[in-house]
């Protein structure tokens, strides 16, 4: 009876837990709009990780709050609910694991020389402890779930090569909306994605080169995909054409941390 009666608690508290989670992401939203700001004319954005420090407290709470989701809740949400919940979750412990080692030149000076930021296991959510290595390839990007591509423009390794942090939560309503937006300001960047009209190529970011295959899943090529996002990529009068026979260049990646001033 004791036994039954303890089970039945748990219950009932994973269920308020769920019950009580923002799907809008309020709080995350309101710290992101404090201390990210968008930066040269809007492709990438900075982060004032001093004073993200100083709101430590309302970080945590966010956090404890991803945690608290049972998985039993988060199965019976809508897909786009499901994925905006884990991207903002890789976002916020990916600054949190910053912020605690702050400050720092790169994300990857985190764990010293033999060490590796994404894979060290801090993160309580859904019943177990992950890596953001595990968030990211096997939630995230776990194939038949989401597919959805776009994704490499949402989540943040906060470093400068990356696509922007935005300074708004992602959210269920509007997740298409905010994952085209994301994608057209990392494309619109011409310092990590552009077309050489003489050499015929695109020249674009490292991501294109480790995620490739989820483009060319979607598109049947990584080429395909960037050749329907020229409008974005190239200059009008120099853009490609469908019979040229197109290369790909891979640029160097900036791994300095993402962080204002």
């Amino acid at each position: 009876m004791r036994a039954l009666l303890l089970a039945l608690l748990f219950s009932l508290s994973g269920s308020l837990h769920a019950s009580a989670f923002d799907h809008t992401h309020r709080q995350w939203s309101a710290l992101l709009a404090r201390h990210v700001t968008w930066i040269d004319q809007g492709v990438a954005s900075e982060v004032d990780y001093p004073s993200f420090i100083n709101d430590r407290l309302e970080l945590e709470a966010y956090l404890t709050s991803l945690s608290n989701v049972p998985r039993a809740h988060y199965d019976t949400r809508a897909p786009e609910q499901r994925l905006a919940f884990l991207i903002n979750a890789y976002n916020a412990f990916t600054l949190k694991l910053v912020i605690t080692h702050y400050p720092v030149e790169s994300i990857k000076d985190i764990g010293g020389l033999f060490g590796n930021p994404w894979k060290q296991a801090f993160i309580p959510l859904l019943g177990q402890t992950l890596t953001l290595d595990q968030l990211e390839h096997s939630m995230i990007r776990e194939p038949g779930v989401f597919d959805e591509p776009r994704i490499h423009f949402a989540v943040n390794c906060a470093s400068v090569g990356c696509p922007a942090l935005r300074n708004e939560a992602f959210i269920a309503a509007r997740l298409d909306e905010q994952l085209e937006d994301s994608q057209k300001r990392f494309l619109s960047d011409p310092s990590r994605n552009r077309f050489d009209p003489t050499r015929q190529r695109f020249q674009v970011s490292k991501i294109f080169d480790w995620y490739g295959e989820d483009f060319a899943k979607r598109w049947g090529s990584l080429q395909a995909y960037l050749l329907q996002q020229t409008p974005i990529i190239s200059d009008p009068q120099h853009a490609p054409t469908r019979e040229s026979v197109l290369e790909v260049e891979f640029m160097d990646y900036d791994w300095s941390l993402n962080q204002s001033g």
